[in-house]
């Protein structure tokens, strides 16, 4: 069994960003900036907005952090999306996600410019993908694709069973998976809370991915010897005994897994790192573009 290590690899990439990074701005080149918008002030989404500033800051990127009161109105939102849109310095800029309930998430992503939409979400972005054309992937499916990538990890003719199918993960990663290219070009089987006989699919997949925020879901009597496995989903439980107050879970019950499988993904550690590093890689290609 080998850990697919994401905080090692997305720092290795982060080490390539930062000497492209240098190289333009020794170059004289415009460095690439990318601008966060959130909306209230929900707990998660501050501590990933903050992350993703954080690691502007280290790559050498320019980034500005626009924080609203969550009684903005909708309308005004908008404002600020067409006003991120005109700004040239601008390169790629992302609305974090969840918004107020007053607000239309869908109204708000389809506001956005597909060519700043570094996040990957808006349904030209996601049409490009299925076309095979050039654009923007959403973050955490390319994460997942730069981990197969970089461990050569055989996809060709695979049967890949993703769980879940949010179209922030599991509809695109199934999507990815299935298309010609590499990594890609596997039997991809798409499951979900209305699939039956879960387990009997699980058992015939050479690579699983799940991402269903249920923590321990996958057991190891669903999972056959040699599987590759990536854990996307990602649970708080209360913890007394943590500074923190609560432990992360993934949706594998990795301590038993782990064992059958050839390459496995941990929480934490595992793909929450290659999501903001894809954004990061998004952003550069969004400015390299214009």
């Amino acid at each position: 069994m080998q850990l697919l290590d994401g905080k090692a690899t997305s720092e290795a990439i982060r080490q390539e960003l930062m000497k492209a990074v240098q190289k333009r701005r020794e170059n004289g080149q415009k460095i690439p900036h990318l601008a966060a918008v959130i909306v209230g002030n929900d707990g998660g989404s501050l501590t990933y907005v903050g992350a993703k500033v954080r690691a502007c800051q280290e790559i050498g990127f320019d980034s500005t952090l626009i924080q609203l009161p969550e009684e903005l109105s909708e309308e005004a939102l908008l404002q600020k999306v067409e006003e991120l849109n005109n700004n040239p310095q601008i390169d790629g800029f992302i609305v974090q996600l969840p918004l107020p309930k007053h607000m239309d998430e869908k109204k708000v992503t389809l506001a956005i410019d597909p060519k700043k939409d570094v996040d990957g979400f808006h349904p030209v972005n996601l049409g490009n993908m299925v076309l095979d054309l050039p654009g923007f992937l959403p973050a955490t499916p390319a994460g997942m694709l730069e981990l197969f990538n970089r461990y050569n990890i055989e996809t060709s003719g695979k049967h890949c069973v993703v769980i879940g199918r949010s179209h922030i993960v599991g509809s695109p990663m199934s999507i990815m998976m299935g298309r010609n290219t590499s990594p890609g070009n596997c039997t991809v089987t798409l499951t979900h809370s209305r699939t039956k006989n879960l387990k009997e699919i699980t058992l015939q997949a050479d690579i699983i991915i799940t991402a269903i925020g249920k923590p321990g879901f996958l057991t190891a009597d669903m999972v056959k010897e040699g599987t590759v496995v990536m854990d996307v989903g990602i649970t708080r439980v209360a913890d007394a005994t943590r500074k923190s107050g609560y432990k992360l879970y993934g949706d594998v019950d990795f301590e038993n897994v782990a064992p059958k499988c050839s390459y496995i993904t941990p929480v934490p550690g595992g793909v929450g790192p290659m999501t903001i590093v894809s954004l990061m890689m998004n952003t550069l290609k969004a400015m390299e573009l214009k």
